[in-house]
């Protein structure tokens, strides 16, 4: 009786352990299969997967994580939940700890390698990415991401070929948008080419396109991936992978597009573009004064002024309460547009002594020389401003220096010691 009794036990701790691989099978299926899936179905999938584990075997372990922790990512894409990107993360870095156990019992049934696939190795980097994307540098995830397309396996009870793809396009996407972020626009080009998701290599092609000073090009591809993007943002039935892909900040994006339009010579474009970027995020200054020059360069003066005034104290106010090296630069360009060229060279001055970016820096340097040239100091500043313009950012008005330095020829020429006023 003994015997018959634990005989019965076991089989009943067989169906119910098959009772729960199944449901968990098929909770997991509904996930993937769905382009878009369900909140509801995304909990049932961690929930089933989290049930079946207990009594799993070693060697479905791997198995079962894999499943809970992409159940927890599809979740987390549709929700945008950092905590469900750190489940999901924690479960596939579980399921890669628990792989070497099924690779073993592959190996005792003389049956092919059972190599990592690669869509682990991708989700598990995207959900750490996902999690703390303003962090960074991303090492580990990058090396990461690496190892998994550039030698793709895609074992199928893991995932169908066509998503292990998809993955793989997943992790080249995000291989590209940290090659980005280093500035490195060559091999962004090359990740983002495998990607095939529409809008980063149009932005890439933008972004060498003026670096080369090619304006309208840049401008044009530009304009593209917006476009891309924003219907993008209006798609409801958009796949999970790619919820998933590198999103651009639109908060930023329209204010770079504005600028090339800008520097194009098309103004009206322009400030349509860098004014939606100034909704999107009105704390960030360098809009403002994006929108304050293509308001001047389309013959807005007064609003213009307004726009240099208040990227100044916007510059100030995201300071909490601290003098800020950029505040001082914008309000100089303020000072400078209403000819009270003596203030504006020392808030030039102020702004260089503080830490801001290289270009920023620079073109405070051009902008003190600038409006001591305009204030009638034709001697040294000249030579500062000549020297000055080959450094420039392409925001600095040029055209503005070139005047003011031909101004100061002809005062030379002529002997007059007249001042000499730019003409606006």
């Amino acid at each position: 009786m003994l015997t018959l009794a634990a005989v019965l036990a076991l089989q009943a701790a067989d169906e119910r352990q098959l009772s729960l691989a199944l449901q968990a099978q098929a909770d997991f299926d509904r996930v993937e299969a769905a382009a878009v899936p369900q909140a509801r179905d995304t909990a049932a999938c961690i929930q089933s997967q989290a049930s079946a584990l207990p009594v799993a075997a070693p060697e479905e372990r791997a198995l079962i994580l894999f499943r809970k922790g992409y159940c927890a990512l599809a979740g987390a894409a549709i929700g945008k939940d950092s905590a469900q990107f750190e489940d999901a993360a924690a479960s596939f870095e579980q399921s890669l700890a628990a792989w070497p156990a099924r690779a073993v019992v592959a190996s005792r049934q003389k049956a092919p390698p059972l190599e990592v696939p690669s869509g682990l190795r991708v989700f598990a980097a995207v959900s750490r990415i996902e999690q703390n994307a303003a962090l960074g540098p991303f090492d580990a995830q990058e090396a990461q991401l690496a190892a998994a397309v550039d030698r793709p396996v895609c074992e199928s009870v893991v995932m169908t070929r066509d998503s292990c793809q998809a993955a793989i396009q997943l992790g080249d996407s995000w291989l590209g948008w940290i090659a980005l972020q280093r500035g490195d626009t060559s091999a962004a080009a090359r990740w983002f080419s495998g990607a095939r998701f529409a809008g980063w290599p149009e932005w890439v092609e933008g972004q060498e396109a003026f670096r080369a000073g090619d304006y309208r090009k840049a401008a044009a591809r530009y304009g593209g991936a917006v476009d891309a993007w924003r219907k993008a943002e209006r798609d409801q039935a958009l796949p999970v992978v790619q919820r998933l892909s590198p999103q651009p900040d639109m908060a930023t994006v329209p204010a770079d597009l504005g600028e090339a339009q800008l520097l194009a010579g098309d103004a009206q474009a322009a400030i349509e573009n860098i004014d939606a970027a100034v909704k999107a995020d009105p704390s960030r200054a360098r809009a403002i004064y994006l929108r304050a020059r293509a308001k001047e360069a389309a013959g807005q003066a007064d609003a213009a002024l307004a726009d240099y005034n208040l990227a100044s104290r916007t510059a100030f106010a995201a300071g909490a309460g601290q003098s800020s090296g950029e505040a001082h630069l914008y309000q100089g360009i303020l000072l400078y547009q209403r000819k009270d060229w003596p203030r504006a060279e020392d808030e030039f001055a102020a702004a260089l002594n503080f830490d801001i970016p290289a270009a920023m820096k620079t073109d405070a340097a051009a902008w003190r020389h600038l409006a001591a040239v305009a204030s009638g100091s034709c001697g040294a500043s000249r030579g500062y401003l000549e020297r000055s313009l080959g450094a420039v950012s392409p925001d600095f008005p040029k055209d503005d220096a070139r005047s003011a330095l031909a101004a100061c020829g002809a005062a030379a020429t002529s002997g007059s010691a007249a001042v000499w006023h730019p003409i606006k």
